[in-house]
């Protein structure tokens, strides 16, 4: 493992700047039943004043835990030693009283999930003011002045009204302004951004992203940023710190580290990242082909509530799936995927045109009817963690569709297949006997392929399976998937937001914008030469692990129109 520490003129003027965060030595260590786990060991890092700082790595690389100890919010179990100075001071020994007060003055967290950072009872005006009483003695009506402020700095659009509104009356990108409105109001010298765009879509993302440049640039803050997207690291990042097992493995500046990594590990994880590259045309399948999906003219509408008219979610969509092909869809949130993924699963009701399933109409479909063919459809769900009955051993899980279904009487009649099944998805037999927390996210995500392919279905239902992952994780599971689909010849409706992520495994690419299919093709078509303005915006928006050329296609997607 080395340790490199290239110079250039970007490192000599931030040797200039003041040291926001030094930390020095840290070993950080839990306790837990099985032993001490020993998370972070001899860290050494520094952020300046104005700078970007990214940390990256797989799960449980000690990222996060690093960087909780900025803030002082390492749990009772936790032994840290060595330094960790902020503006000056040791975190790790003024005390309690005092680590509350550094934080929010000094040092604020943006975290990853801004859903469930917010407290859904009370308004975000309330929110932030409370933040700000805090630290002292100030009058409600200059904390909501205040609050009113930060929100149109975040670009809160009418912060006046909005500052009265509550969580959920935001959308996820704007409730994430939010909480970054929360970090900023007190103008801490340092944000800890901990994942702050994995949940969002490359449009979203690309906003916050703007909103956190301009939080180093504007306001001045240093930004320790937590994450596994490597091209959100290459868009934003000034220096970036690669972690491994606890270990500092390598740190450069952006540009030095992606041109030349030096660690193995580095290139492994720079290796491991999906790139939007040129594939094979397929046009759409031939008429002798079996079509195991037909949608023509597919609405589906929410019902309106108290007097109020309904939601149209889907508007007059047309696609075809064929057997052995991926159809992906992609699109920002509300645009209808995951609406379209449920409707042909029977889950959602259908309210005009037609869809064909596996030979079903599911227009009026009663029940009855569809429930044979429910064992032909397979489902991977987005969260494998919260997808799995946490009382289920991974055996009992994967075995459920066989007893359900009447394959199997029982999980030991089962045993044989799940451990057929865990050996096509690359996990050892004895897998079976642990329960879901006793894996990792990818395990748990190969769990959930295996269970979804139980019954051999011909159509295979993916929704979001990777967004949850590390780079690292994603890939193997995406090279697993396609193997898989390749084997076993299954249909499969590939649902994301992620066009690079979709292009390795799709035949043809749907583009959904506020319900609408706008485009299809094959995927040369759609990602070569996209005929709508806002696959041109979402192409523009996705961030890609090279700093020269995310900076030009940063340039190129503000010069396109803001709406589609």
């Amino acid at each position: 493992m080395s340790d490199s520490t290239t110079a250039s003129p970007a490192s000599a003027a931030r040797d200039d700047r003041l040291k926001a965060v030094d930390i020095q030595n840290l070993e950080v260590t839990f306790a837990t039943d099985g032993g001490d786990v020993n998370a972070v060991q001899g860290v050494t890092l520094d952020v300046r004043q104005g700078e970007v700082l990214a940390i990256v790595g797989e799960s449980g690389s000690g990222k996060t835990v690093t960087a909780k100890t900025i803030l002082g919010l390492l749990p009772e179990t936790a032994v840290a030693s060595g330094a960790v100075l902020l503006t000056g001071e040791d975190v790790l020994t003024v005390g309690p009283r005092r680590v509350r007060e550094l934080r929010g003055t000094d040092v604020a967290m943006v975290f990853q999930e801004p859903s469930t950072a917010l407290n859904p009872v009370y308004t975000v005006g309330w929110q932030i003011s409370e933040g700000i009483r805090a630290h002292g003695k100030v009058g409600r009506r200059e904390a909501r002045k205040r609050a009113i402020e930060i929100l149109g700095r975040v670009g809160i659009p009418d912060p006046e009204t909005r500052v009265d509104y509550y969580p959920h009356q935001f959308s996820g990108g704007q409730k994430q302004r939010v909480v970054i409105a929360m970090a900023l109001v007190l103008n801490p010298s340092v944000i800890v951004a901990d994942e702050p765009t994995t949940a969002l879509d490359v449009t979203v993302q690309a906003e916050i992203l703007d909103l956190l440049r301009r939080c180093r640039d504007e306001f001045g803050a240093a930004i320790v940023l937590i994450t596994h997207n490597m091209g959100v690291v290459a868009d934003l990042a000034d220096r970036v710190a690669v972690m491994y097992l606890g270990k500092v493995v390598e740190q450069a500046d952006v540009t030095t580290l992606f041109a030349s990594p030096q660690d193995d590990y580095t290139k492994r994880l720079l290796g491991s990242v999906p790139r939007l590259e040129a594939r094979g045309r397929q046009d759409a399948p031939a008429d002798d082909i079996e079509v195991v999906v037909r949608a023509r003219g597919l609405e589906i509408e929410y019902p309106g509530r108290l007097g109020r008219g309904g939601f149209r979610a889907v508007k007059g969509v047309d696609f075809t799936i064929a057997r052995g092909q991926v159809l992906g869809l992609v699109g920002e949130s509300g645009s209808g995927k995951t609406t379209i993924g449920r409707a042909i699963a029977g889950l959602t009701r259908v309210t005009g045109g037609s869809l064909e399933v596996l030979g079903i109409e599911m227009n009026g479909v009663h029940e009855r009817d569809f429930k044979p063919k429910r064992a032909d459809i397979g489902f991977v769900f987005q969260d494998p963690a919260s997808s799995f009955n946490p009382l289920l051993t991974i055996a009992e899980a994967v075995a459920e569709p066989l007893i359900v279904h009447g394959r199997a009487r029982h999980a030991r009649e089962a045993r044989k297949r799940v451990d057929e099944l865990m050996e096509a998805v690359q996990l050892p037999k004895s897998f079976g006997d642990r329960y879901p927390h006793e894996l990792s996210g990818g395990q748990r995500q190969r769990a959930s392929l295996a269970r979804s392919l139980a019954l051999e279905p011909t159509l295979l239902i993916a929704d979001e399976p990777t967004s949850a992952l590390d780079v690292s994780v994603q890939a193997r599971v995406l090279e697993l998937f396609a193997e898989l689909q390749k084997d076993l010849g299954f249909a499969a409706l590939f649902i994301s937001h992620d066009l690079a992520v979709v292009n390795i495994l799709a035949d043809r690419i749907g583009v959904l914008f506020h319900g609408d299919l706008i485009e299809q093709g094959p995927n040369d078509q759609v990602l070569g030469s996209p005929e709508h303005a806002y696959t041109q915006r979402l192409l523009a928006s996705l961030p890609v692990p090279d700093p020269a050329e995310q900076r030009a296609r940063r340039i190129a997607l503000a010069e396109l129109p803001k709406e589609a």
